[in-house]
């Protein structure tokens, strides 16, 4: 994609509104721009990385076995008067009527129609387990929505929802999900700690949220140290094979988010050089809630010996377009965002430092071409504009790789690559350069796979 033909519209300062540092960015960077209070625009730039974003979460969800299907975001009033949650979920939720004066609202999650969906398609104990998801925007009317995509009031979610016979094989299905989790936030480049939580209006006994670690973090979490070092499955794992012992190595020590912070049992249970007290940020959130759904609402199938048994459920929800915000929390420096290879909405930045130079814009066009042939994705700068300012948006806009192409290094055979997260600059031949990026493209891929 050439520059000059790219619609980016970068802003020079922090805009005033903006409080913390994700906010800033995607404003500068031409990612986002407000429509109304916690209600945003994405832009290319921005909607290339929701989308990086959107298909990891989807391949990981596949991987485990849950089920794609696309719910509609306006749901009717009666299915949560079934649930009972329609008065008590309170003022966040956005009701409307239709012109027939019909009780409508705009959801802001998915428990009672996935439930409704499931009771009426479902009769027999052969067909569980089920995991079933969705991608889709929601809508929270925030009392006071602030930081951006980290806390809007319309935001892009992915939530699954588990059916299953027994409260053993209810465990089973949270625990893929659990795995999925961890896999799914090391693919973008962050290191998740799951940590005790609570379940709020979703209800259940049993809720884990997953919190990735940055010093901008929204909330203070405690965990002993030795559950940041611990790695997620490989691309290799076997989720019809018993995932208990994983889980059990995330959540055998202490860890828990400050409303679930128990100080006496933290100073008991971890010795004082292992304790980790920091900020955090959640971007995923799983629920075991049995029958509270189910019940109400007549979600039952047919058991092995013919009597009625009311299935069990659990919800499990990612942040989609918060996460874009929190990758940007835990990966930026002074000059702008540093962009995970997985996510970043190009693979590599093109410079062009003196346009109009015949041998400089021939050789950037050879390049250019030689790199989209390859499958690699390149934002190529071709705007008549000052070496600096190029430089500099470049490092807003945080592409993991940068190539500078000018008359001084052209006549040494040479061009510059710059590796955004490092810093670190490398005068190479084309073709030296062209096989660390073809590199850093496969080592991303196997990842993927």
């Amino acid at each position: 994609m050439r520059l000059s033909r790219y619609f980016l519209p970068l802003l020079r300062d922090d805009p005033k509104e903006a409080e913390i540092v994700s906010h800033k960015l995607m404003l500068r960077a031409g990612l986002i721009r407000q429509a109304s209070a916690g209600i945003y625009s994405w832009l290319p730039l921005g909607f290339k990385v929701l989308h990086k974003i959107e298909q990891i979460v989807r391949e990981e969800q596949d991987r485990a076995g849950a089920l794609e299907l696309l719910m509609p975001t306006i749901q009717p009033a009666d299915l949560w008067k079934e649930s009972g949650r329609y008065e008590a979920y309170g003022k966040e939720m956005l009701r409307i009527e239709d012109r027939h004066e019909r009780e409508m609202l705009y959801g802001p999650t998915n428990e009672e129609l996935i439930t409704a969906i499931f009771r009426d398609a479902v009769k027999s104990y052969k067909d569980l387990p089920r995991i079933l998801y969705h991608i889709q925007w929601k809508f929270r009317d925030e009392i006071r929505p602030r930081f951006g995509v980290m806390r809007g009031r319309e935001f892009l979610m992915k939530d699954s929802y588990s059916f299953d016979l027994t409260v053993e094989d209810a465990r089973k299905s949270y625990n893929k999900m659990f795995v999925a989790y961890l896999r799914t936030f090391a693919r973008m480049g962050l290191k998740s700690v799951p940590m005790v939580a609570e379940t709020g209006p979703i209800g259940g006994n049993l809720s884990h949220e997953f919190i990735i670690l940055a010093e901008t973090g929204e909330s203070e979490v405690h965990c002993h140290k030795d559950l940041i070092a611990l790695e997620p499955p490989g691309a290799d794992i076997d989720y019809d094979d018993d995932l208990s012992p994983i889980v059990d190595a995330f959540t055998g020590k202490y860890a828990a988010t400050s409303e679930k912070h128990e100080a006496e049992r933290f100073a008991k249970e971890v010795a004082e050089k292992d304790r980790v007290t920091a900020r955090g940020i959640e971007v995923g959130h799983i629920f075991f809630f049995g029958t509270k759904y189910s019940e109400p609402m007549g979600a039952r199938v047919q058991g092995p010996d013919g009597e009625l048994i009311t299935v069990q459920m659990g919800s499990y929800g990612i942040g989609v377009s918060r996460l874009v915000g929190a990758i940007i929390e835990a990966s930026h420096d002074d000059q702008g965002i540093i962009w995970p290879k997985s996510v970043a909405p190009f693979d590599v930045g093109l410079i062009n430092v003196k346009v109009g130079d015949a041998a400089t814009d021939r050789a950037c066009e050879d390049i250019y071409a030689k790199l989209e042939a390859a499958g690699l994705s390149v934002l190529y700068d071709d705007r008549d504009e000052r070496a600096g300012a190029k430089f500099a948006a470049m490092d807003l806009i945080g592409l993991p790789f940068q190539l500078v192409v000018g008359p001084k290094g052209l006549a040494s055979g040479e061009i510059e690559l710059k590796e955004r997260l490092t810093g670190a600059r490398h005068s190479l031949t084309f073709e030296s350069a062209f096989n660390r990026l073809l590199t850093s493209q496969a080592e991303t891929k196997r990842d993927a796979s």
